[in-house]
């Protein structure tokens, strides 16, 4: 028996059985099955397409009971601007919500009934046919739902459902438009007045902006600074992309950022006063479309312009006035003026008011409809958004291969680049960074006569190597050296294979492929990376093969993805070889069918110089792979040798997340672990793992077995352990 079972045991003796036994066997909470469509994970990049930037629109939120006519629309714009509805007649929808001004009021904060201030500022409706959840709360599940709060709250519009219905019938004009609208007699009824005013809103849909238009193939619909904020807005630097991802460029799940409350004003708990284990001060995402013309920003209208928003993300948002519960993806970044002015100009191209509903001259209540309103930024929109008008077409294009002459950079040959065509790029040292946005590309080093690849070269001053987010995109025999974001970026893209490539020194990711659907990474090496130096995250059907990784944070990692195979990787020398995760907070919302073989994973020994308020940045060094939370995992046949804190770790994500902030769910389910060869693990555990354990060892898993399938070597049998504490000593709940 070894010298630790028996100090537990001649300390505890048989109540520490009967806990283990406990632990193993009581019953655990089933984490909630989710429907494939809520899953979250891959591309939603639409196919063929002259770019990858174009995404599929989400299914609106119309229902069969309420479905959208021109005449219920109709009506739904006329109730809209009229003051009937509110208690005084001075109110209206448009009031708050004004279409000159972005359907937002350009109030820090929203009046209501009697001159009410209110505590949050006046969102924007345009496209709220996507959302799934409504206000900065999402209290209202639906668009119906969401008009009676305004409508009938003391402090705003004060009306009352009889008096709106009685008042409306007395209106011969709204007799007949009910009855048109819903095609019964008797149609006037409150019920009726929030269906149709829901229909109106569900006509505000803007997806025509100079970004729609770069997406679609028009290459000079963005300005030069626009293409460049374009870049920023995507990098995993800022990581603007994770809260607000086209198309609708909004997020329907509730994050904390840390805004300010207002000087005088009573904290704002957000979310958690409507759901209590939601996080203190977590809000919606809101749109970023037609973001120009809605200032203030915030949910209390705490900063004026953008350029105050993107600085506020820039300190890392609440995190600078002691906010610790901000976002994991709001850590705070570093850009030069320019790369401010150029994000903020990005941002004025998500304008488009195509769909503008016109202000009824009149309605038929005879009150007063709201009255225009000048909108400087308008003419900051015209003056930003220089770019062309016209789609670019390639139907008769044949492909071609453009190659980089001397003196040229990568991005001009780049710019002349359409679908199907072969960009080469001869050896050299290109000190740039690389944007391609065409669908059907392959982007290929020529090396020289040494077999050198050519490099492209950040110095340790630019965020991202390479940009993509064209479909069937592929990119080899590069080397990729000290950018301070990422190496190679793919987001949003289907059908992408990233092989023989160096990459060095590159921030965040080596390579790292996001959003994406069928991607296969082989013959990569990287390393000196602060966090993986492959990584997958919130993808489906990927495959890594034939890697090698060492001196990173993390070897490789899959995050959030589904449909994964990790095999004949090297990792050594990381802080984690092999990292399969769930993480919360995240548009993806599963983890799991991975298959995790023939791998050599040793050594993986190093410092874990992950940015703080990371989550990469709590695992212990010495660990060898780890699956935390991700589900139907199979690991077989790998080698896993030499990690001083532990060979193979399953954990629940209670171990580095608060019950808070856990919006997935939180066990390692149904994993399968076998016919893998262990040596030499946990001989010097980390202090965090020695305190928690005692030691290291060979696998540390933490009592959620009763779903996990572990074989052979491995084998967690309790029962047996009772009488052979040697083969349960290989392992510690």
């Amino acid at each position: 028996m070894k010298v630790w079972m028996k100090r537990i045991f001649s300390g505890l003796g048989i109540l520490l059985l009967i806990g283990i036994l406990y632990a193993a066997f009581a019953p655990l909470p089933q984490d909630e099955v989710l429907p494939p469509e809520k899953w979250g994970a891959g591309s939603s990049s639409v196919e063929p397409a002259y770019s990858g930037l174009q995404r599929d629109f989400p299914a609106t939120n119309e229902t069969d009971a309420n479905a959208t006519t021109p005449e219920k629309a109709e009506l739904g714009r006329l109730l809209f601007f009229d003051p009937i509805l509110s208690q005084n007649d001075d109110m209206s929808c448009a009031t708050c919500h004004n279409p000159d001004l972005g359907f937002s009021d350009g109030m820090q904060q929203a009046l209501g009934a009697n001159g009410k201030i209110l505590p949050r500022n006046a969102m924007s409706l345009w496209n709220v046919a996507y959302n799934t959840n409504f206000f900065w709360d999402g209290r209202a599940a639906t668009l119906e739902e969401q008009t009676n709060t305004p409508i009938t709250n003391a402090d705003e519009m004060a009306g009352s459902p009889e008096e709106i219905e009685s008042q409306l019938k007395a209106i011969p004009a709204y007799v007949s438009l009910f009855e048109k609208a819903f095609e019964s007699k008797d149609a006037v009824t409150y019920a009726n007045v929030q269906n149709a005013i829901a229909a109106f809103e569900r006509t505000l849909i803007t997806n025509n902006s100079p970004f729609d238009r770069y997406a679609a193939g028009d290459v000079n619909a963005l300005t030069p600074a626009q293409r460049r904020g374009l870049a920023t807005f995507r990098s995993a630097g800022t990581r603007c992309f994770e809260c607000h991802a086209a198309p609708t460029f909004s997020d329907d799940s509730f994050s904390v950022t840390g805004v300010p409350d207002l000087p005088g004003q009573e904290h704002d708990a957000g979310r958690a006063e409507v759901e209590s284990e939601s996080l203190d001060g977590a809000f919606k995402a809101p749109t970023l479309r037609n973001i120009a013309l809605s200032a203030p920003y915030m949910h209390n209208g705490a900063f004026a312009t953008l350029e105050e928003v993107v600085d506020f993300y820039a300190k890392g948002g609440g995190r600078d006035d002691g906010v610790e519960n901000v976002d994991i993806h709001v850590l705070g970044f570093d850009l030069t003026e320019q790369e401010k002015s150029d994000l903020v100009a990005f941002m004025y191209a998500l304008t488009d008011e195509t769909n503008l509903p016109e202000f009824p001259e009149s309605v038929p209540s005879g009150l007063p409809v709201v009255a225009h309103v000048e909108n400087p930024a308008r003419e900051t929109v015209s003056q930003m958004n220089a770019g062309g008008t016209e789609s670019v077409s390639t139907s008769t294009h044949e492909a071609v291969t453009l190659r980089v002459e001397k003196g040229q950079s990568i991005q001009s040959v780049v710019d002349q680049a359409l679908p199907g065509d072969t960009i080469e790029v001869p050896y050299g040292i290109y000190k740039e960074h690389v944007i391609i946005d065409v669908s059907d590309i392959k982007f290929f080093g020529i090396p020289n006569e040494e077999g050198q690849w050519p490099v492209i070269e950040g110095e340790g001053k630019g965020a991202d190597g390479v940009i993509a987010s064209g479909n069937n995109f592929e990119m080899a025999f590069f080397a990729v050296k000290n950018f301070t974001s990422n190496g190679v970026l793919v987001e949003g893209a289907k059908n992408v294979y990233l092989h023989d490539m160096y990459i060095e020194n590159t921030g965040v990711y080596g390579v790292y492929p996001v959003r994406c659907t069928d991607v296969l990474i082989e013959r990569i090496e990287g390393t000196l990376m602060n966090d993986a130096a492959i990584y997958a995250g919130k993808s489906e059907n990927v495959i890594i093969r034939d890697t090698l990784t060492y001196g990173n944070v993390i070897g490789v990692e899959l995050e959030n993805t589904v449909n994964g195979e990790v095999y004949n990787n090297v990792a050594h020398d990381n802080t984690i070889g092999i990292f399969i995760d769930l993480l919360p907070q995240l548009p993806s919302k599963v983890s799991m069918y991975t298959k995790v073989h023939d791998n050599l994973v040793e050594n993986n020994n190093g410092a874990n110089f992950g940015k703080s308020g990371t989550a990469v940045s709590l695992i212990p060094p010495g660990t060898g792979m780890l699956i935390l939370a991700a589900d139907h995992v199979e690991v077989y046949n790998n080698t896993i040798r030499g990690n001083k804190t532990g060979g193979m770790a399953v954990f629940n994500l209670t171990i580095g997340f608060s019950e808070e902030e856990i919006d997935v769910g939180p066990n390692p389910e149904h994993n399968y672990i076998h016919d893998n060869i262990y040596e030499n693990n946990g001989y010097d555990a980390d202090k965090f793992v020695k305190d928690m354990l005692g030691q290291g060892f060979d696998i540390i898993w933490d009592g959620t077995w009763r779903r996990q399938s572990l074989r052979r070597a491995e084998r967690f049998i309790l029962l047996s352990a009772c009488f052979a504490f040697e083969e349960f000593a290989s392992a510690v709940v």
